[in-house]
């Protein structure tokens, strides 16, 4: 029996087709669908790999208390143990004691039944996402600039017809390897390929320009491309005037960064900074794309804002093949945040804060719009607060691993444990459900039917190919479960269509209006692009004639470069960064548990100018440290990287003891991609 649906990684969504022949199951190109044409990476072609693990959850875990060991439990004994203990919780300190986060990875229907499960049932305002650390800081500055964020305003196959394409901090040969193939098409029509990146990835490689800045610079450098776009009289004024407002605070800010003061900040010589600016110039669509290297920052959201500055000053917003998107990074990061999991936001990507909004909702819901909460913390600051005085006592996980994907990681880990009560619902013993109260094993991708967004915007179905083991739940019956328990003022469906349908009616007349989407339109059209009101075709093209802000123009925001939250000195004088492998994905907790994906661990790459000056040999281990904590690992010395920084991979325990927890004041997106840091041997 063969089953079209999509893989369980990036946010790519490649369509793939799952062929069950006895108890087997096997991936399968699906060649119709246009994403990726058949094609999938090494994790896409292994994706059935947990399927019969020996490490995968098929019972309810309780810790025993008196012996701290975790132990088998019934469902309707373990629901009944979290249910009762939520309410005691509550009952001491108030609705938000209790507090919720979920996942980038989870599908439409549980993302919004987890938001909704939040407010309604919890009534607490605690509740958000690790997807707050994927791509927020994009998604505040699109907000900005357009008035709406989606990842990518045009389909992705649209790049291979733009003259120049900037990459600005991604990796996209590694982390979304299928959609390589649009950059090598670009350059085979004669385009140009631009990546600002301070490591030579394979993405360079493929590229025919690469600038090498130093982490956490990338905003000096758009200043400074702004600058000589507006010198050498380049700019679109044309359409500056007619589509946009706030060029001139930007254009006087600009003025500051000439090409010599950009090189003695981000490194980059002033020759390949005026070669960069005459090439987009000279271009007729230019499109530029960032990514994690770029948001993951204090000053993310800036950062972004100066690239989309460049991109308005071009006139490309809104024309065909040419624009600014973003490359979002999880498999639903784009869905995820639009239909209720970030602590200020409801279905439809309305604001929690909008009277408006909350009566719609509410209404949707069936509840009075006066009980619904308001703000929460974002996702760091919810880890931060979690067991202190007047934080959340108990903590409910969907589908992260946070202690293995949160900055500053040992900190988290702390936090964790001085919860009362910490529950993880997931398919194995990750990280973080080896340190809870309650582990509640749910199904994986194959098991189960949902709708996902992918970078484009474009909601896809995945279709169950096959049974959940037995004794695994799925997330929405977990919900549904602890809901009944708590004694929801509302029952919560279990059958994801039935929900799919009710986040229709939920999102509808929002940004991210959801309404005129149903699971047989999916089918037939190999997904539907939101915005999609009933009776729409949806919207593969944005901002052709108008953006999404009241005015329908967009805004150029004037962000100044104003350096890292924490500066290398003398005892740290290095820049740390991280980023992904090919073989792994995020924490790791399902791609290092397939037997096909090479696991290595964690390595620290770094020049070998630093090599030498340090006595680090290829192979042998070196110790970095940060003001946070230290990872010993084996070093890779290769040419490919800045001899002031070293890279290490965040898929293991350690890379992100080291990271900065320093956030964006805009974003709430922890300073994930630079610190400062030391390295010995």
């Amino acid at each position: 029996m063969d089953t079209l649906t999509h893989c369980p990684y990036c946010s790519l969504q490649c369509g793939m087709t799952l062929v069950r022949e006895g108890r087997t199951l096997e991936v399968q190109p699906w060649p119709e669908f246009p994403v990726n044409e058949g094609g999938l990476c090494r994790k896409g072609w292994t994706a059935t790999g947990l399927r019969g693990h020996r490490e995968r959850l098929t019972q309810p875990l309780v810790r025993d208390r008196a012996t701290g060991e975790l132990r088998a439990a019934g469902w309707d004994a373990a629901l009944d143990l979290v249910a009762g203990r939520l309410r005691e919780l509550q009952a001491e300190s108030g609705p938000d004691s209790v507090a919720v986060f979920g996942g980038g990875g989870l599908t439409n229907e549980k993302a919004y039944a987890l938001g909704k499960f939040a407010r309604v049932a919890l009534r607490t305002s605690q509740v958000d996402y690790n997807g707050r650390w994927c791509m927020s800081s994009a998604a505040s500055a699109a907000n900005q600039a357009f008035g709406l964020d989606r990842g990518l305003p045009f389909p992705l196959a649209d790049l291979e017809q733009t003259d120049v394409l900037v990459l600005v901090g991604s990796n996209l040969a590694e982390t979304m390897p299928p959609a390589a193939r649009h950059l090598d098409r670009l350059r085979e029509r004669g385009g140009t390929v631009v990546v600002v990146d301070p490591r030579r990835t394979p993405t360079a490689d493929r590229a025919d320009v690469l600038l090498q800045p130093v982490p956490g610079t990338d905003l000096a450098l758009a200043l400074g491309v702004l600058h000589l776009l507006d010198a050498a009289g380049a700019v679109d004024t044309a359409y500056v005037e007619a589509r946009t407002t706030g060029f001139e605070a930007v254009r006087e800010l600009a003025a500051g960064w000439w090409p010599e003061r950009v090189e003695r900040v981000t490194g980059v010589p002033a020759t390949e900074l005026r070669a960069l600016a005459t090439l987009l110039a000279g271009a007729d669509r230019v499109t530029v794309l960032t990514a994690r290297g770029a948001e993951q920052h204090a000053q993310g959201t800036a950062t972004v804002l100066g690239w989309i500055d460049v991109a308005l000053a071009l006139g490309m917003p809104g024309k065909p093949y040419a624009g600014y998107g973003c490359l979002t990074g999880q498999g639903n990061g784009q869905g995820g945040r639009e239909h209720g999991q970030k602590a200020d936001q409801l279905p439809g990507y309305r604001m929690i804060d909008d009277p408006a909004a909350r009566d719609h909702v509410a209404r949707v819901w069936g509840v009075d719009p006066a009980d619904l909460p308001g703000a929460g913390r974002s996702a760091y600051e919810l880890l931060d607060a979690l067991g202190t005085p007047g934080g959340p006592r108990a903590l409910i996980v969907h589908g992260s691993n946070v202690v293995v994907s949160a900055p500053h990681a040992g900190h988290v880990s702390e936090r964790l444990g001085a919860l009362d009560l910490l529950v993880v619902c997931d398919l194995v013993m990750s990280e973080t459900a080896a340190i809870a109260d309650v582990v509640l094993p749910v199904t994986q991708w194959a098991e189960e039917t949902g709708t996902m967004t992918n970078l484009e915007g474009r909601v896809v179905l995945r279709q169950q190919a096959v049974a959940a083991p037995e004794g695994v739940r799925s997330d929405l019956e977990v919900l549904a479960g602890l809901a009944e328990r708590l004694g929801s003022p509302v029952p919560f469906a279990t059958d994801p269509e039935e929900v799919f349908a009710e986040l229709g009616r939920a999102s509808a007349g929002g940004r991210a209006d959801y309404s005129g989407i149903t699971y047989d339109r999916i089918r037939d059209e190999h997904g539907v692009f939101w915005p999609c009101p009933t009776g729409s075709a949806g919207t593969p093209r944005m901002f052709a004639d108008a953006f999404a802000h009241t005015d329908g123009r967009a805004r150029f925001v004037a962000v100044d470069h104003v350096g890292t939250a924490e500066p290398t000195d003398a005892s740290y004088p290095l820049h740390l960064t991280t980023g992904r492998v090919l073989a792994q994905y995020q924490s790791g907790a399902q791609t290092r548990r397939v037997e096909d994906l090479p696991d290595t661990g964690p390595f620290v790459e770094l020049h070998p100018m630093l090599a030498a000056r340090l006595g680090a040999v290829d192979g042998e281990p070196v110790v970095v440290t940060t003001r946070r904590g230290e990872l010993k690992a084996p070093a890779r010395v290769v040419t490919t990287i800045r001899p002031d920084t070293v890279f290490v991979p965040f898929h293991w325990v350690g890379a992100n003891r080291l990271t900065n927890d320093a956030l964006d004041p805009s974003s709430r997106m922890p300073e994930f991609k630079v610190c400062a840091a030391a390295v010995r041997t």
